[in-house]
């Protein structure tokens, strides 16, 4: 009987681990959505204006989150336990994460939004859980059954049709580059994911993304503006009407990422990443529902339904997940 109860407790909290991998993507899908309409005014400036003000818009974005995450740490009596965890190595390895998630995550998927348009962007940025499972099973020793190497497979080719053309009527001088910075945002997560999957072994998901988050706004504020002349930028977003938009954006990025630590904690970062990936998925319908309701493409509808087929692939049966955490 005992056993039995396990397995079903097991079985539980694998199922729990979905739920909030897929809640990850809703959430961050709406994120992406508001952060686009919140810098939609500045997509005619020149270059390098478009870097400083999407790094300011990053900035703000992971600060404001901060702040969300740091409210809901003292709500939750778990203050204490953010020093405590900087003083230990597993807070380090999370710092560690926290710049290769923001300075170089957040900050290539807002430039790749910027240079390349959103759809692309989406699309490239969502080979992420290719790239982070690859790494869980090379040094977090994650064992994927091959079903779910092909849901990833196809969700990734569901990404790729979603963002296969440019919004009718929109050009792109720097395109090439803004796929750089779409391939810089899916390595930076990828590779944040192991990390903080590690660490989590220890520190709770509350604490890691808040560390995570602040650790990435001191970096964007010490080093990223000054050197590519953001500072500015970000003063003028923090007076502007974009504001609301970017705070509304970091409490969805703040709930999202929660949401995802805890996921990558309850059933491995190869599933909780290719669930969260459903944030393409989820960012069209926001995009059609939200001003300037934007109608999707018939190549939108078929990505997403590829997206969502990938989905349950890589979903499959709990029991299995609990089957390859226990061995």
């Amino acid at each position: 009987m005992t056993g039995a109860g396990t397995d079903n407790g097991s079985l539980s909290y694998a199922r729990r681990g979905i739920a909030l991998g897929l809640f990850t993507g809703v959430v961050w899908g709406l994120d992406g959505v508001l952060l686009g309409i919140a810098l939609a005014g500045s997509l005619g400036a020149a270059s390098a204006a478009l870097i400083a003000i999407s790094l300011a818009g990053a900035a703000l974005h992971d600060g404001i989150a901060a702040v969300w995450l740091l409210i809901a740490n003292a709500a939750s009596g778990k203050l204490r336990e953010i020093g405590r965890a900087l003083a230990v190595r597993p807070g380090r390895i999370v710092c560690a994460a926290a710049l290769l998630g923001g300075p170089v995550g957040m900050a290539g998927y807002l430039l790749g939004i910027t240079h390349a348009g959103a759809a692309h962007t989406l699309a490239v940025s969502a080979i992420y859980p290719a790239i982070g499972s690859a790494l869980a099973v090379l040094f977090l020793k994650e064992r994927i059954p091959a079903r779910a190497w092909v849901g990833i497979l196809v969700c990734v080719a569901g990404a790729v049709v979603v963002g296969w053309s440019p919004p009718a009527g929109e050009r792109y001088p720097h395109f090439a580059l803004g796929i750089a910075f779409a391939l810089m945002a899916a390595f930076g997560w990828g590779l944040e994911s192991v990390l903080s999957t590690r660490a989590m072994d220890v520190l709770d998901p509350e604490v890691a993304i808040n560390i995570r988050e602040a650790v990435s706004f001191i970096v964007y504020m010490a080093v990223l503006l000054p050197v590519f002349g953001g500072l500015r930028a970000a003063a003028a977003l923090a007076v502007s009407g974009a504001l609301p938009l970017i705070a509304a954006a970091a409490l969805c990025g703040a709930v999202s990422y929660s949401s995802w630590y805890k996921a990558m904690n309850m059933t491995g970062a190869g599933r909780a990443m290719a669930l969260s990936i459903t944030y393409v998925f989820w960012s069209i319908v926001f995009c059609y529902v939200l001003p300037p309701h934007i109608k999707p493409a018939p190549g939108l509808i078929v990505g997403a339904v590829l997206i969502s087929g990938g989905t349950l692939l890589i979903v499959g049966n709990p029991k299995e997940l609990v089957n390859l955490r226990n061995k």
